[in-house]
């Protein structure tokens, strides 16, 4: 049988590079070789793209070292990667593209808007419910018609603050007591998310948040079970979700350090919930990537109270796959391992 080539994406431009980076050596070391071969392209910080030919270099950092520049081509009649090294170029037929990619300019539809261009299929999410899903305040005017609760926000955009910072802050404190949650509207990971107890962590929040993104949300304080739903399928395959897991932050709150270097935050798998909620949390998630017109994979995630109601928080279209990361947890528990998950995730890819 002949092997098909697929080329997985990693790093990119996000303050999630590094997050990607992670995930992608656990995803490329679940492709089964026997099926696909594998060309690994890794985009530097600042946009350089580059090939790598090892997940080793991945993992200590080598593979920004590579002479080899590599970059999809939009010409839809090549399907290819353009490989230039020591002088000469290449063109290498690819056959379907996983772009392990976090953020903006990742995850957002950027690239998958090139992959559109190029006729190359790919893993996840389209264009449509890439870009409406990593931007918060658009996935909360989508969920809004859905009926399902989420938290209270009030949308800032960085260039009122630097305006009026007082008149801001007004409006926030008007809506809502402290304390309260200060997001970038287009971030993941919990880039550049903080919590703040008064005003002038408010503001300090509000400053970081717009280091990251021009649109910003505030919202109210949920108290409740962090709580992570899987989902995959899509198309003419049925969408189906996992069971539920629950996040304990080793912190105040599930921030970038407690996710990805807190070896105390924890993840519990069908953890104990109020009657009947894991399943509100499962119909909801399915609920929520049809609303944003999803395929392939998502994480949903959610609050629970200790009442049992169930509030939407966000939706990540290529969540993580690090080795504390929910997704492939959770299917493991429904007994689809981590080679199968990959696998399923490319067929989906080859069936749109």
């Amino acid at each position: 049988m002949t092997k098909k080539k697929i080329a997985v994406l990693f790093g990119g431009q996000s303050s999630e590079h590094i997050v990607s980076c992670m995930s992608v050596a656990n995803v490329a070391e679940q492709i089964n070789t026997g099926n696909y071969e594998l060309l690994l392209i890794g985009i530097t910080e600042d946009g350089h793209w580059l090939r790598t030919d090892s997940i080793d270099d991945i993992r200590s950092g080598a593979w920004r070292e590579s002479k080899a520049e590599a970059v999809i081509s939009p010409d839809a009649t090549k399907q290819c990667v353009i490989i230039a090294e020591n002088g000469n170029m290449i063109q290498e037929k690819i056959d379907v593209v996983f772009p392990v990619l976090h953020g903006p300019l990742g995850e957002d539809g950027a690239v998958q808007g090139l992959l559109e261009m190029a006729k190359i299929p790919y893993v996840g999410c389209g264009v449509l419910s890439s870009a409406v899903s990593m931007d918060k305040l658009y996935t909360k005017i989508i969920v809004d018609d859905l009926g399902i609760r989420q938290a209270d926000y009030v949308p800032v955009m960085s260039w009122r603050m630097k305006k009026n910072m007082d008149e801001v802050i007004r409006k926030i404190e008007e809506k809502f007591s402290y304390p309260v949650f200060i997001k970038p509207s287009n971030a993941g990971s919990s880039r550049g998310v903080s919590k703040a107890e008064n005003r002038r962590q408010l503001i300090l929040g509000l400053e970081e948040a717009a280091k990251h993104d021009r649109k910003i949300l505030v919202e109210e304080m949920i108290y409740g079970h962090e709580i992570e739903c899987a989902v995959l399928g899509g198309g003419q395959k049925p969408v189906q979700s996992s069971g539920v897991g629950e996040i304990l932050a080793a912190a105040d709150f599930y921030d970038f350090e407690a996710k990805y270097f807190n070896e105390e935050s924890r993840t519990v798998i069908n953890p104990l919930l109020p009657d009947g909620a894991a399943a509100k949390v499962k119909k909801a998630a399915e609920a929520i990537f049809n609303a944003v017109d999803g395929y392939g994979l998502s994480r949903v995630d959610f609050f629970v109270t200790d009442e049992g109601e169930v509030i939407f928080n966000e939706i990540n279209t290529m969540p993580g796959f690090t080795a504390i990361s929910m997704y492939p947890m959770l299917w493991e528990a429904e007994g689809i391992s981590k080679k199968d998950l990959i696998a399923k995730l490319i067929e989906l890819a080859f069936e749109r």
